[in-house]
């Protein structure tokens, strides 16, 4: 009997060392399959690299509130990049952009409109929020200017 108990303690530590191995050898494979599939999908995205983040517009009278500027912007990923969204923190400001795909190594333009008409003269600063297919998800863009009063005579 005392044989018996001796072979199947024996078995039994021999299958738990075994069983032991085989999870460390299994973790580690796993590890590292998530490993290569993250930076396989890392490797297939598409990126966004704006030429500029902010653009001022200087000083302009009230009697030409109207302003335009052109953020122009690079996919430097590996997959076509594409904008989802652009929205202004003010309805006096209005993006509009490539919807077309931008291929890997190509350029695309946001153009931004300030619209001043019934606004206080002074600084003004406003934020456009861009958000895309891509790293980064989400960029914030920024227009400012001085928009000063109208001489008397210019109204």
């Amino acid at each position: 009997r005392i044989d018996a108990i001796l072979i199947c303690t024996s078995y039994i530590n021999n299958k738990c060392k075994n069983f032991r191995t085989m999870k460390k050898i299994l973790s580690i494979a796993l590890m590292l399959i998530a490993s290569l599939n993250m930076a396989m999908a890392q490797q297939n995205e598409a990126q966004i690299k704006f030429d500029t983040l902010q653009h001022n517009f200087g000083t302009f009278s009230e009697s030409s509130p109207v302003q335009e500027c052109v953020f122009t912007f690079t996919n430097i990923g590996t997959a076509p990049l594409v904008i989802n969204q652009a929205v202004a923190s003010c309805g006096c400001t209005v993006p509009s952009y490539t919807k077309t795909p931008i291929l890997p190594g190509k350029k695309g333009q946001l153009k931004i409109t300030y619209n001043g008409k019934g606004k206080f003269p002074g600084h003004f600063k406003k934020s456009i929020t861009v958000r895309t297919n891509g790293t980064p998800e989400m960029t914030r863009l920024y227009v400012e200017g001085d928009m000063k009063e109208a001489e008397t005579s210019e109204k």
